[in-house]
């Protein structure tokens, strides 16, 4: 019983991740990171928030998604 509960955690964070990621990419000109973090488990990162993505987190991103914006006409 404990190993599911502790099975279902990083996958439950996860998809909270990705949920965000992907509400925020409909609004955003920026790629949305899910980031693998030892503490939190898995976290949304705004790619709009760095000029690029430092080595440390690039190495972390487990999923993109691609901002649904587009600055060309």
């Amino acid at each position: 019983m404990a190993c599911s509960t502790h099975c279902t955690l990083p996958s439950r964070s996860y998809f909270e991740a990705l949920e965000t990621a992907e509400k925020r990419a409909l609004h955003s000109f920026f790629d949305q990171h899910v980031i693998e973090d030892d503490e939190l488990g898995y976290v949304a990162l705004d790619e709009g928030d760095y000029n690029a993505l430092p080595a440390h987190l690039t190495a972390r991103v487990v999923h993109t998604v691609h901002g649904g914006m587009l600055d060309e006409f």
